[in-house]
């Protein structure tokens, strides 16, 4: 249950930081209204309180973070932005993925 809510904790912190991100890249680079990139200042605050609630400690959240952040931004250019990924894109994201597994959920003594 602890893995389960710990990926679910990641991915929440991945649609914050990528969704406000975005919103604030949108304010500013295709001038949307200011709200836009106020909400995404709030969403990108959100994201470090969730990155928080996290078991593990700081170094280790945030190494293991990278690998689910990489996937989410590819996922996201692929639906968002509609790039499609290359099989770069997606090795790429796949040896994020099993770097971010072996940090947070190596047996460790």
């Amino acid at each position: 249950m602890k893995i389960l809510l710990s990926i679910g904790l990641f991915l929440l912190a991945g649609l914050c930081e990528i969704g406000g991100g975005y919103l604030v890249w949108l304010w500013l680079r295709e001038d949307k209204p200011w709200w836009v990139g106020v909400l995404g200042g709030i969403i990108l605050i959100a994201y470090g309180v969730v990155a928080t609630l996290q078991t593990e400690n700081f170094g280790r959240v945030y190494a293991a973070y990278g690998g689910i952040f990489i996937a989410m931004a590819i996922l996201w250019g692929w639906k968002v932005d509609g790039v499609i990924p290359d099989r770069y894109d997606l090795v790429g994201g796949a040896i994020a993925l099993l770097g971010m597994g072996i940090i947070m959920f190596a047996p460790r003594p």
